[in-house]
Protein backbone atom coordinates (compact mmCIF):
# COMPACT_ATOMS: atom_id res chain seq x y z
CA UNK A 1 0.00 0.00 0.00
CA UNK A 2 1.53 3.67 -0.94
CA UNK A 3 2.73 5.59 1.87
CA UNK A 4 2.47 9.57 1.87
CA UNK A 5 5.96 11.32 3.26
CA UNK A 6 3.78 11.93 7.01
CA UNK A 7 3.43 8.61 6.92
CA UNK A 8 0.06 7.98 6.97
CA UNK A 9 -1.46 4.81 5.39
CA UNK A 10 -3.87 4.34 2.40
CA UNK A 11 -4.83 4.59 -1.61
CA UNK A 12 -3.70 7.54 -3.70
CA UNK A 13 -6.74 9.11 -5.54
CA UNK A 14 -7.15 10.93 -8.79
CA UNK A 15 -8.81 14.44 -8.52
CA UNK A 16 -11.57 15.04 -10.98
CA UNK A 17 -11.82 17.53 -13.86
CA UNK A 18 -14.21 20.35 -12.14
CA UNK A 19 -14.48 23.73 -14.85
CA UNK A 20 -15.93 25.95 -11.60
CA UNK A 21 -12.57 27.31 -10.12
CA UNK A 22 -14.34 27.98 -6.56
CA UNK A 23 -15.56 24.76 -6.23
CA UNK A 24 -14.06 22.32 -3.90
CA UNK A 25 -11.88 19.49 -5.30
CA UNK A 26 -13.41 16.02 -6.10
CA UNK A 27 -11.44 12.87 -5.52
CA UNK A 28 -11.81 9.57 -6.98
CA UNK A 29 -9.78 6.09 -7.41
CA UNK A 30 -7.30 5.63 -10.57
CA UNK A 31 -8.78 3.65 -12.95
CA UNK A 32 -6.60 1.28 -14.55
CA UNK A 33 -7.01 -0.38 -18.47
CA UNK A 34 -6.44 -4.10 -18.13
CA UNK A 35 -5.39 -5.18 -21.77
CA UNK A 36 -8.03 -7.29 -23.21
CA UNK A 37 -5.43 -10.18 -23.86
CA UNK A 38 -4.72 -9.99 -20.58
CA UNK A 39 -8.28 -10.78 -19.53
CA UNK A 40 -8.81 -13.57 -21.86
CA UNK A 41 -5.88 -15.68 -21.21
CA UNK A 42 -6.68 -15.15 -16.97
CA UNK A 43 -10.30 -15.90 -17.93
CA UNK A 44 -8.90 -19.41 -19.94
CA UNK A 45 -6.83 -20.44 -17.07
CA UNK A 46 -9.61 -19.83 -14.90
CA UNK A 47 -11.85 -22.04 -16.80
CA UNK A 48 -8.58 -25.00 -16.73
CA UNK A 49 -8.47 -24.55 -13.33
CA UNK A 50 -12.12 -25.19 -12.92
CA UNK A 51 -12.02 -28.08 -15.15
CA UNK A 52 -9.32 -30.06 -13.28
CA UNK A 53 -10.64 -29.51 -10.07
CA UNK A 54 -14.22 -30.36 -10.76
CA UNK A 55 -12.52 -33.52 -12.37
CA UNK A 56 -10.64 -34.34 -9.47
CA UNK A 57 -13.57 -34.18 -6.87
CA UNK A 58 -16.16 -35.50 -8.84
CA UNK A 59 -14.69 -38.98 -9.58
CA UNK A 60 -18.46 -40.45 -9.90
CA UNK A 61 -18.92 -38.16 -12.61
CA UNK A 62 -15.68 -38.69 -14.43
CA UNK A 63 -16.69 -42.26 -14.62
CA UNK A 64 -20.04 -41.91 -15.57
CA UNK A 65 -19.25 -39.62 -18.45
CA UNK A 66 -16.11 -42.03 -19.42
CA UNK A 67 -18.32 -44.97 -19.62
CA UNK A 68 -20.84 -42.94 -21.64
CA UNK A 69 -17.89 -42.06 -23.85
CA UNK A 70 -16.66 -45.07 -24.17
CA UNK A 71 -20.08 -46.60 -24.83
CA UNK A 72 -20.57 -44.12 -27.87
CA UNK A 73 -17.42 -44.54 -29.48
CA UNK A 74 -17.86 -48.45 -29.15
CA UNK A 75 -21.53 -48.97 -29.95
CA UNK A 76 -22.46 -45.34 -30.78
CA UNK A 77 -26.19 -44.53 -29.97
CA UNK A 78 -27.46 -48.13 -29.36
CA UNK A 79 -24.86 -48.48 -26.75
CA UNK A 80 -25.99 -45.46 -24.66
CA UNK A 81 -29.54 -46.67 -25.17
CA UNK A 82 -28.99 -49.66 -23.61
CA UNK A 83 -26.47 -47.97 -21.10
CA UNK A 84 -29.57 -46.20 -19.84
CA UNK A 85 -32.16 -48.92 -20.08
CA UNK A 86 -29.56 -50.59 -17.42
CA UNK A 87 -28.93 -47.77 -15.63
CA UNK A 88 -33.30 -47.55 -15.47
CA UNK A 89 -33.27 -51.06 -14.29
CA UNK A 90 -30.39 -51.04 -11.24
CA UNK A 91 -31.84 -48.03 -9.92
CA UNK A 92 -35.21 -49.88 -9.83
CA UNK A 93 -33.60 -53.16 -8.51
CA UNK A 94 -31.55 -50.85 -5.97
CA UNK A 95 -35.12 -49.16 -5.06
CA UNK A 96 -36.76 -53.00 -4.39
CA UNK A 97 -33.71 -54.54 -2.53
CA UNK A 98 -32.41 -51.53 -0.72
CA UNK A 99 -34.50 -48.54 -0.20
CA UNK A 100 -32.46 -47.01 2.62
CA UNK A 101 -29.45 -47.20 0.24
CA UNK A 102 -31.59 -45.87 -2.60
CA UNK A 103 -33.21 -42.77 -0.40
CA UNK A 104 -29.60 -42.12 0.91
CA UNK A 105 -27.74 -42.21 -2.65
CA UNK A 106 -30.59 -41.06 -4.97
CA UNK A 107 -33.68 -39.75 -3.53
CA UNK A 108 -32.37 -36.97 -1.24
CA UNK A 109 -29.76 -35.99 -3.31
CA UNK A 110 -32.10 -35.50 -6.62
CA UNK A 111 -34.79 -33.93 -3.62
CA UNK A 112 -31.96 -31.94 -2.21
CA UNK A 113 -30.52 -30.61 -5.92
CA UNK A 114 -34.07 -29.91 -7.14
CA UNK A 115 -34.40 -27.93 -3.87
CA UNK A 116 -31.42 -25.52 -4.72
CA UNK A 117 -32.15 -25.10 -7.85
CA UNK A 118 -35.27 -23.82 -6.94
CA UNK A 119 -33.57 -21.51 -4.80
CA UNK A 120 -30.69 -20.63 -6.98
CA UNK A 121 -33.01 -19.01 -9.87
CA UNK A 122 -34.18 -16.56 -7.20
CA UNK A 123 -31.33 -15.87 -4.98
CA UNK A 124 -29.88 -12.83 -6.81
CA UNK A 125 -33.57 -11.09 -6.92
CA UNK A 126 -34.44 -11.90 -3.40
CA UNK A 127 -31.22 -10.77 -1.95
CA UNK A 128 -30.95 -7.43 -3.78
CA UNK A 129 -34.76 -6.15 -3.38
CA UNK A 130 -35.41 -7.35 0.40
CA UNK A 131 -31.64 -4.97 1.15
CA UNK A 132 -29.04 -8.20 1.70
CA UNK A 133 -26.78 -7.68 -1.16
CA UNK A 134 -24.58 -4.62 0.27
CA UNK A 135 -22.51 -2.68 -1.51
CA UNK A 136 -18.48 -2.68 -2.26
CA UNK A 137 -16.83 -0.77 -4.96
CA UNK A 138 -19.86 -0.04 -6.78
CA UNK A 139 -20.49 -4.01 -7.01
CA UNK A 140 -23.75 -5.40 -5.07
CA UNK A 141 -22.17 -8.40 -2.75
CA UNK A 142 -24.70 -11.76 -3.03
CA UNK A 143 -24.51 -13.32 0.16
CA UNK A 144 -23.19 -17.13 -0.94
CA UNK A 145 -25.81 -19.63 -1.25
CA UNK A 146 -24.93 -23.47 0.13
CA UNK A 147 -26.01 -26.56 0.31
CA UNK A 148 -29.84 -26.96 0.45
CA UNK A 149 -31.57 -30.03 2.69
CA UNK A 150 -35.61 -30.90 2.28
CA UNK A 151 -36.46 -32.10 5.55
CA UNK A 152 -40.13 -33.05 5.53
CA UNK A 153 -41.98 -29.79 4.69
CA UNK A 154 -39.16 -27.68 5.88
CA UNK A 155 -36.10 -26.30 3.41
CA UNK A 156 -33.07 -25.90 5.74
CA UNK A 157 -30.79 -23.53 3.02
CA UNK A 158 -26.97 -23.34 4.45
CA UNK A 159 -26.03 -19.22 3.81
CA UNK A 160 -22.66 -17.61 3.42
CA UNK A 161 -22.83 -14.26 4.74
CA UNK A 162 -20.60 -11.41 2.78
CA UNK A 163 -17.92 -9.77 5.16
CA UNK A 164 -19.43 -7.30 7.41
CA UNK A 165 -22.98 -8.74 7.92
CA UNK A 166 -24.30 -10.28 10.98
CA UNK A 167 -27.32 -13.12 10.94
CA UNK A 168 -29.57 -10.42 12.54
CA UNK A 169 -29.83 -8.86 9.47
CA UNK A 170 -31.22 -11.78 8.06
CA UNK A 171 -33.15 -12.22 10.97
CA UNK A 172 -34.70 -8.68 10.41
CA UNK A 173 -35.99 -9.79 6.40
CA UNK A 174 -37.51 -12.87 7.84
CA UNK A 175 -40.83 -12.01 6.48
CA UNK A 176 -39.21 -10.69 3.07
CA UNK A 177 -37.44 -13.84 2.90
CA UNK A 178 -40.31 -16.32 3.45
CA UNK A 179 -42.95 -14.36 0.76
CA UNK A 180 -40.38 -14.49 -1.54
CA UNK A 181 -39.05 -18.18 -1.74
CA UNK A 182 -43.01 -18.81 -1.34
CA UNK A 183 -42.90 -19.88 2.68
CA UNK A 184 -44.85 -19.19 5.69
CA UNK A 185 -42.10 -18.85 7.71
CA UNK A 186 -38.65 -18.57 7.78
CA UNK A 187 -36.38 -18.72 10.72
CA UNK A 188 -32.47 -18.10 11.27
CA UNK A 189 -30.37 -20.34 12.99
CA UNK A 190 -26.41 -19.20 13.71
CA UNK A 191 -24.45 -22.09 12.69
CA UNK A 192 -20.91 -20.93 12.38
CA UNK A 193 -18.65 -17.52 12.15
CA UNK A 194 -19.90 -16.31 8.75
CA UNK A 195 -22.62 -19.04 8.42
CA UNK A 196 -26.14 -19.29 8.80
CA UNK A 197 -29.14 -22.12 7.84
CA UNK A 198 -32.35 -20.60 6.79
CA UNK A 199 -35.63 -22.72 8.16
CA UNK A 200 -38.30 -22.24 5.50
CA UNK A 201 -41.08 -23.82 6.27
CA UNK A 202 -43.85 -24.54 3.10
CA UNK A 203 -46.37 -26.33 4.93
CA UNK A 204 -47.73 -26.94 8.41
CA UNK A 205 -47.11 -30.78 9.30
CA UNK A 206 -48.36 -30.24 12.49
CA UNK A 207 -51.84 -29.04 11.71
CA UNK A 208 -53.71 -32.80 11.73
CA UNK A 209 -53.81 -34.43 15.70
CA UNK A 210 -51.03 -37.27 16.05
CA UNK A 211 -52.98 -40.19 17.95
CA UNK A 212 -50.98 -41.82 20.42
CA UNK A 213 -47.64 -43.37 19.37
CA UNK A 214 -47.14 -47.34 19.52
CA UNK A 215 -45.87 -48.66 22.82
CA UNK A 216 -42.24 -49.94 22.18
CA UNK A 217 -40.60 -52.55 24.91
CA UNK A 218 -37.48 -50.26 25.22
CA UNK A 219 -37.27 -47.23 27.48
CA UNK A 220 -34.25 -44.40 26.70
CA UNK A 221 -34.94 -41.74 29.56
CA UNK A 222 -32.15 -39.57 27.60
CA UNK A 223 -34.95 -39.75 24.12
CA UNK A 224 -38.94 -40.86 24.78
CA UNK A 225 -41.01 -40.27 21.72
CA UNK A 226 -43.76 -38.44 22.98
CA UNK A 227 -44.92 -36.70 19.02
CA UNK A 228 -43.23 -35.91 15.97
CA UNK A 229 -41.45 -32.74 14.99
CA UNK A 230 -41.84 -30.02 12.22
CA UNK A 231 -39.50 -31.93 10.02
CA UNK A 232 -41.02 -34.82 10.12
CA UNK A 233 -38.61 -36.48 12.73
CA UNK A 234 -39.57 -37.92 16.07
CA UNK A 235 -40.30 -35.73 19.03
CA UNK A 236 -37.71 -36.89 21.55
CA UNK A 237 -38.20 -35.51 25.46
CA UNK A 238 -35.25 -36.03 27.47
CA UNK A 239 -35.94 -36.78 31.45
CA UNK A 240 -32.52 -38.14 31.98
CA UNK A 241 -30.17 -35.54 34.09
CA UNK A 242 -33.04 -33.02 33.71
CA UNK A 243 -36.08 -31.66 34.44
CA UNK A 244 -38.84 -30.48 32.27
CA UNK A 245 -41.77 -27.19 32.38
CA UNK A 246 -44.82 -26.90 30.71
CA UNK A 247 -46.42 -23.56 30.28
CA UNK A 248 -50.13 -23.28 27.90
CA UNK A 249 -53.19 -21.69 28.43
CA UNK A 250 -56.14 -23.38 29.26
CA UNK A 251 -57.07 -25.84 26.07
CA UNK A 252 -53.20 -25.60 24.80
CA UNK A 253 -52.73 -29.54 25.19
CA UNK A 254 -50.71 -29.85 28.11
CA UNK A 255 -52.71 -33.09 29.06
CA UNK A 256 -51.34 -34.66 25.76
CA UNK A 257 -47.50 -33.85 26.94
CA UNK A 258 -47.88 -35.67 29.90
CA UNK A 259 -49.70 -38.25 28.89
CA UNK A 260 -47.61 -39.04 25.75
CA UNK A 261 -44.43 -39.33 28.33
CA UNK A 262 -46.54 -41.29 30.43
CA UNK A 263 -47.41 -43.76 28.12
CA UNK A 264 -43.65 -43.97 26.64
CA UNK A 265 -42.60 -44.89 30.18
CA UNK A 266 -45.31 -47.51 30.88
CA UNK A 267 -43.11 -50.40 29.91
CA UNK A 268 -40.10 -49.07 32.63
CA UNK A 269 -43.33 -48.67 34.90
CA UNK A 270 -44.11 -52.06 34.93
CA UNK A 271 -41.11 -52.97 35.11
CA UNK A 272 -40.57 -51.16 38.57
CA UNK A 273 -37.52 -49.41 37.57
CA UNK A 274 -39.48 -45.98 36.83
CA UNK A 275 -42.21 -44.30 39.36
CA UNK A 276 -44.26 -41.66 38.65
CA UNK A 277 -45.12 -39.20 42.03
CA UNK A 278 -48.43 -37.47 40.69
CA UNK A 279 -49.48 -33.63 41.80
CA UNK A 280 -52.90 -33.24 41.15
CA UNK A 281 -54.61 -30.47 42.25
CA UNK A 282 -57.18 -30.05 39.77
CA UNK A 283 -58.26 -33.57 40.78
CA UNK A 284 -59.56 -34.21 37.09
CA UNK A 285 -56.26 -34.99 34.95
CA UNK A 286 -54.36 -37.09 36.50
CA UNK A 287 -57.08 -38.87 38.77
CA UNK A 288 -58.10 -40.10 35.51
CA UNK A 289 -55.00 -42.72 35.57
CA UNK A 290 -54.63 -43.21 38.61
CA UNK A 291 -53.37 -46.94 38.80
CA UNK A 292 -50.45 -45.24 36.59
CA UNK A 293 -48.67 -43.20 39.78
CA UNK A 294 -46.84 -45.01 42.33
CA UNK A 295 -47.52 -41.97 44.80
CA UNK A 296 -50.34 -39.95 44.41
CA UNK A 297 -52.00 -36.83 46.08
CA UNK A 298 -54.59 -34.04 45.55
CA UNK A 299 -55.45 -31.92 48.40
CA UNK A 300 -52.77 -29.04 49.06
CA UNK A 301 -51.08 -30.49 52.61
CA UNK A 302 -50.24 -33.85 50.95
CA UNK A 303 -48.94 -32.86 48.16
CA UNK A 304 -46.19 -30.96 50.16
CA UNK A 305 -45.57 -34.24 51.86
CA UNK A 306 -45.21 -35.67 48.94
CA UNK A 307 -42.57 -33.36 47.92
CA UNK A 308 -40.35 -33.68 51.29
CA UNK A 309 -40.75 -37.10 50.72
CA UNK A 310 -38.77 -36.62 47.31
CA UNK A 311 -36.77 -34.63 49.02
CA UNK A 312 -36.00 -36.97 51.75
CA UNK A 313 -35.16 -39.65 49.11
CA UNK A 314 -33.44 -37.84 47.10
CA UNK A 315 -30.91 -37.02 50.42
CA UNK A 316 -30.83 -40.91 50.87
CA UNK A 317 -29.47 -41.53 48.05
CA UNK A 318 -27.23 -39.00 48.02
CA UNK A 319 -25.77 -40.17 51.38
CA UNK A 320 -25.50 -43.59 50.71
CA UNK A 321 -23.87 -43.14 46.86
CA UNK A 322 -21.99 -39.84 47.15
CA UNK A 323 -18.22 -40.18 46.93
CA UNK A 324 -18.78 -43.73 45.42
CA UNK A 325 -20.00 -43.19 41.98
CA UNK A 326 -20.98 -40.08 39.95
CA UNK A 327 -23.11 -41.69 37.52
CA UNK A 328 -26.63 -42.96 39.82
CA UNK A 329 -27.23 -46.87 38.74
CA UNK A 330 -31.10 -47.20 38.51
CA UNK A 331 -32.58 -50.21 39.37
CA UNK A 332 -35.80 -51.33 40.94
CA UNK A 333 -34.23 -50.90 44.34
CA UNK A 334 -33.21 -47.43 43.32
CA UNK A 335 -35.86 -46.48 40.97
CA UNK A 336 -35.93 -43.34 38.50
CA UNK A 337 -38.42 -41.13 40.19
CA UNK A 338 -40.72 -38.52 37.99
CA UNK A 339 -42.27 -35.84 40.36
CA UNK A 340 -45.25 -34.94 37.93
CA UNK A 341 -46.90 -31.71 39.15
CA UNK A 342 -50.08 -30.89 37.05
CA UNK A 343 -50.47 -26.98 38.23
CA UNK A 344 -47.28 -25.42 39.85
CA UNK A 345 -49.02 -22.18 40.02
CA UNK A 346 -51.67 -24.07 42.75
CA UNK A 347 -48.08 -24.56 45.40
CA UNK A 348 -46.35 -21.45 44.51
CA UNK A 349 -48.57 -18.78 44.23
CA UNK A 350 -52.36 -19.43 44.52
CA UNK A 351 -51.77 -21.53 47.75
CA UNK A 352 -53.34 -19.60 50.90
CA UNK A 353 -51.34 -20.68 53.42
CA UNK A 354 -47.99 -19.14 53.73
CA UNK A 355 -46.35 -22.45 55.49
CA UNK A 356 -47.39 -24.77 53.08
CA UNK A 357 -46.92 -22.44 49.78
CA UNK A 358 -42.78 -21.44 51.64
CA UNK A 359 -42.89 -25.50 52.40
CA UNK A 360 -43.33 -26.37 48.22
CA UNK A 361 -41.29 -23.84 47.14
CA UNK A 362 -38.69 -25.15 49.10
CA UNK A 363 -38.79 -28.30 48.13
CA UNK A 364 -39.26 -27.84 44.22
CA UNK A 365 -35.98 -25.34 44.30
CA UNK A 366 -34.24 -28.74 46.47
CA UNK A 367 -35.54 -30.91 43.69
CA UNK A 368 -35.04 -29.12 40.72
CA UNK A 369 -31.43 -28.08 42.18
CA UNK A 370 -29.61 -31.12 43.07
CA UNK A 371 -32.42 -34.02 41.99
CA UNK A 372 -30.69 -35.11 38.34
CA UNK A 373 -28.09 -36.36 40.06
CA UNK A 374 -29.55 -39.33 41.69
CA UNK A 375 -32.51 -40.34 39.51
CA UNK A 376 -35.17 -37.97 40.14
CA UNK A 377 -36.71 -35.36 37.66
CA UNK A 378 -39.10 -32.75 38.39
CA UNK A 379 -41.75 -32.07 35.56
CA UNK A 380 -44.13 -28.99 36.16
CA UNK A 381 -46.93 -27.98 34.28
CA UNK A 382 -48.65 -24.43 34.42
CA UNK A 383 -51.01 -21.95 32.44
CA UNK A 384 -49.14 -18.66 33.71
CA UNK A 385 -45.35 -18.51 33.20
CA UNK A 386 -45.23 -15.06 34.87
CA UNK A 387 -42.58 -14.83 37.38
CA UNK A 388 -44.44 -13.74 40.13
CA UNK A 389 -46.22 -17.20 39.91
CA UNK A 390 -43.07 -19.30 38.93
CA UNK A 391 -39.85 -17.75 40.44
CA UNK A 392 -37.97 -21.16 39.86
CA UNK A 393 -38.49 -21.39 36.35
CA UNK A 394 -34.74 -21.25 35.21
CA UNK A 395 -34.08 -24.21 37.52
CA UNK A 396 -35.79 -25.90 34.52
CA UNK A 397 -33.72 -27.60 31.98
CA UNK A 398 -35.93 -28.06 29.18
CA UNK A 399 -38.51 -26.19 28.44
CA UNK A 400 -41.89 -26.14 26.51
CA UNK A 401 -44.10 -23.07 25.05
CA UNK A 402 -47.45 -24.62 23.76
CA UNK A 403 -50.02 -21.75 22.78
CA UNK A 404 -49.23 -18.58 25.15
CA UNK A 405 -51.98 -15.53 25.53
CA UNK A 406 -48.99 -12.89 25.15
CA UNK A 407 -46.22 -12.25 23.02
CA UNK A 408 -43.89 -11.44 26.51
CA UNK A 409 -45.01 -14.83 28.01
CA UNK A 410 -42.50 -16.67 25.45
CA UNK A 411 -39.24 -14.92 26.24
CA UNK A 412 -40.61 -15.83 30.09
CA UNK A 413 -40.71 -19.73 29.17
CA UNK A 414 -37.93 -20.50 26.96
CA UNK A 415 -35.85 -17.48 27.57
CA UNK A 416 -34.75 -14.09 26.07
CA UNK A 417 -35.29 -13.57 22.38
CA UNK A 418 -36.52 -17.11 21.83
CA UNK A 419 -39.55 -15.44 20.44
CA UNK A 420 -37.55 -13.64 17.28
CA UNK A 421 -35.88 -16.62 16.68
CA UNK A 422 -39.07 -18.21 15.65
CA UNK A 423 -40.92 -19.51 18.68
CA UNK A 424 -44.25 -18.03 18.10
CA UNK A 425 -46.49 -19.33 20.65
CA UNK A 426 -48.76 -16.98 21.12
CA UNK A 427 -49.75 -17.23 17.78
CA UNK A 428 -51.04 -21.01 17.53
CA UNK A 429 -54.30 -21.69 16.95
CA UNK A 430 -56.59 -21.93 19.75
CA UNK A 431 -58.81 -24.68 17.82
CA UNK A 432 -58.03 -27.84 19.75
CA UNK A 433 -57.92 -29.85 16.60
CA UNK A 434 -55.76 -27.29 14.97
CA UNK A 435 -53.42 -26.18 17.95
CA UNK A 436 -54.05 -28.57 20.90
CA UNK A 437 -50.20 -30.03 21.71
CA UNK A 438 -48.44 -27.64 19.27
CA UNK A 439 -45.76 -25.70 21.15
CA UNK A 440 -41.79 -25.01 20.87
CA UNK A 441 -39.27 -26.66 22.95
CA UNK A 442 -36.19 -25.07 23.89
CA UNK A 443 -32.88 -27.77 24.93
CA UNK A 444 -30.57 -27.03 27.48
CA UNK A 445 -27.78 -27.13 24.78
CA UNK A 446 -29.46 -24.84 22.31
CA UNK A 447 -30.79 -21.46 22.35
CA UNK A 448 -32.84 -22.19 19.14
CA UNK A 449 -36.56 -23.51 19.56
CA UNK A 450 -38.31 -26.11 17.93
CA UNK A 451 -41.48 -26.70 16.73
CA UNK A 452 -43.20 -29.66 17.61
CA UNK A 453 -46.71 -31.73 18.25
CA UNK A 454 -47.47 -34.09 21.15
CA UNK A 455 -49.81 -37.26 20.07
CA UNK A 456 -53.51 -37.33 21.59
CA UNK A 457 -53.41 -40.19 23.84
CA UNK A 458 -57.47 -40.73 24.61
CA UNK A 459 -59.66 -41.95 27.19
CA UNK A 460 -59.31 -45.22 26.06
CA UNK A 461 -55.96 -45.53 25.69
CA UNK A 462 -55.45 -44.49 29.42
CA UNK A 463 -57.54 -47.07 30.65
CA UNK A 464 -55.61 -49.44 28.65
CA UNK A 465 -52.18 -48.19 30.04
CA UNK A 466 -53.76 -48.15 33.73
CA UNK A 467 -55.07 -51.59 33.38
CA UNK A 468 -51.44 -52.38 32.05
CA UNK A 469 -49.69 -51.47 35.64
CA UNK A 470 -52.69 -51.61 37.99
CA UNK A 471 -51.04 -49.63 40.81
CA UNK A 472 -53.63 -49.69 44.19
CA UNK A 473 -54.86 -46.63 45.76
CA UNK A 474 -52.89 -46.65 48.56
CA UNK A 475 -49.31 -46.67 46.54
CA UNK A 476 -47.17 -49.86 45.74
CA UNK A 477 -49.00 -52.86 43.74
Amino acid sequence: MPRSRNGVRGEYLAQLDNRDPFAPPMWRSPVYRTPEAVILVVQLLRLIWRLIWFTLTHPFADAAAALILATWLGLRWPGIAGLAALAVIGLAGLRIMQPEWFTRFVSVPVRDWWRWWFYRRRWKATMTLAGLAPDYRGQPMLPVLGKVHRAGSVDLVRVGLVTGQAPADFADKTENLAHAFGARLCRVRDIAPGTLLLELVRADTLAEPIAALPIIGEVDLAGLPVGRCEDGSPWRLRLLSTHVLIAGATGSGKGSVIWSLIRALLPAIAGGWVQVWALDPKRMELSFGRALFYRYACQAAAMVELLEAAVAEMHDRAGQFGGRTRAFPLSTEFPFIVVLVDELAFLTAYQPERDLRKRAEAAIATLTSQGRSVGVCVVGALQDPRKDVISLRNLFSTRIALRLDESDQVDMVLGDGARDRGALADEISPLPEIGAGVGYVRLEASPDPMRVRAAYVTDQDIRAMAEAVGYLPGGGL
